[in-house]
């Protein structure tokens, strides 16, 4: 088998399911009423949507009227965190999240510090672990809202989502949580019921699904300020004509990946294992960064390569049509190091050298294999040209 090319950057996006390309096109096609429609067109939508719902809310055992459909998993958790920490500031103004959060959770928090609410951004451990007693620790009268990822896109790291939540409610049962479950969703179970989660964002592109859609669950009970106004559509918490077609993508590729997960994961827990083993036999100075392997999420890994630049090794990947990235898509133009890295205590050779690898359940093992002979091969030449000495 020839292979044309070695998609690694799944974390980025991934590719649509060809059933959930087809799904769309039939529902543009044949479906193309506006759901909030009195009449028989805008009525089949409508239950599109409902049917989506479900299918979302089933997989995550919750009820469908806690789903709020969404853009995607950026408008989630800037929902999820500024819409609630505003509707519950009467209670107090202390919020609590992590130092390796993607920016669509950073952000957030910083501009809630310049309306006047106190952030604590908790450090990882040298595997990007968050500790449940540091939650513990860190936790106030005033707290009312914590915000901590399942699965880091930079180097897999899995958070303790149980068990920050335990100490978070023995604490005081009225904190919410929220989780931004975008990497993790399809692939590691996340019960919102199961892991105490109060609120819990996830993004179709990263399972196969459709971009520009995506959704949060917030409990019954839970209450936020939406972010813009303008319809009642998902219950006045999210106004704009629903994208149908997309989110009919995002529930088909749901049910596929979930009902393709036990299957497809241990085969990626092998090819990380194959791809990680290669790397570090043939370039024992090279290092993989955050979790122990066993211990972080089948799909992500990352690894330095101390004395060499990411961007240059992932341009010299290219020329042989394999994909990485040197970590999180939305900083991709930035020089400035990445934040999750830093917070590791990476020095900053091995933050520079750093490259990040993501698989998905449509890599092969011919892939695999191909995508193993070019990287030691790049990366043994790029060695010898920059005179790198280990």
């Amino acid at each position: 088998m020839q292979v044309k090319e070695v998609y690694l950057d799944n974390s980025a996006t991934t590719r649509s399911y060809p059933e959930v390309i087809t799904e769309m096109q039939r529902v543009m096609d044949e479906e193309y009423g506006n759901a909030s429609s009195l009449h028989r067109r805008g009525s089949r939508a409508e239950r599109i949507l409902n049917s989506s719902r479900q299918v979302l809310a089933e997989i995550l055992a919750v009820k469908s009227s806690e789903i709020i459909f969404t853009s995607g998993g950026t408008e989630s958790n800037n929902l999820a965190v500024q819409g609630i920490a505003r509707r519950y500031r009467r209670r107090g103004n202390h919020l609590i999240t992590t130092a390796i959060e993607h920016s669509s959770v950073l952000e957030p928090f910083n501009q809630l510090e310049k309306e006047g609410f106190e952030v604590t951004y908790l450090l990882p451990d040298n595997e990007g672990v968050i500790s449940p007693q540091k939650v513990a620790e860190a936790l106030t009268p005033r707290t009312v809202l914590v915000s901590i990822m399942h699965v880091n896109n930079e180097v897999g790291s899995i958070q303790p989502i149980s068990q920050i939540s335990a100490v978070i409610k023995t604490q005081n049962p009225g904190i919410i949580l929220h989780v931004d479950a975008v990497q993790s969703f399809g692939k590691l179970p996340i019960s919102p019921e199961e892991h105490g989660v109060d609120a819990l964002s996830l993004s179709a592109h990263k399972f196969h699904g459709p971009k520009g859609v995506g959704a949060l669950y917030l409990r019954k009970g839970i209450l936020l300020e939406p972010l813009f106004w303008g319809g009642g559509h998902e219950k006045g918490l999210r106004p704009g004509t629903e994208n149908t077609p997309a989110i009919a993508g995002m529930a088909l590729a749901a049910r596929l990946s979930f009902n393709r997960r036990k299957e497809k994961v241990p085969q990626l827990e092998f090819f990380k294992e194959k791809l990680i083993s290669s790397v570090e036999t043939e370039h024992p100075w090279a290092r993989v960064n955050g979790p122990r392997r066993a211990e972080g999420a089948p799909h992500i890994f990352n690894i330095s390569f101390p004395g060499l630049k990411g961007e240059i090794i992932l341009h010299a990947l290219e020329e042989y049509s394999i994909y990485v990235s040197t970590g999180s898509a939305c900083h991709s133009n930035s020089k400035e190091p990445s934040h999750v890295l830093k917070a590791l205590n990476l020095d900053e050779d091995s933050q520079e050298g750093a490259i990040r690898f993501s698989l998905s359940f449509l890599n092969t093992e011919e892939e695999i294999n191909y995508a193993i002979t070019r990287i030691n091969s790049v990366i043994a030449g790029l060695k010898t040209f920059h005179k790198v000495t280990p």
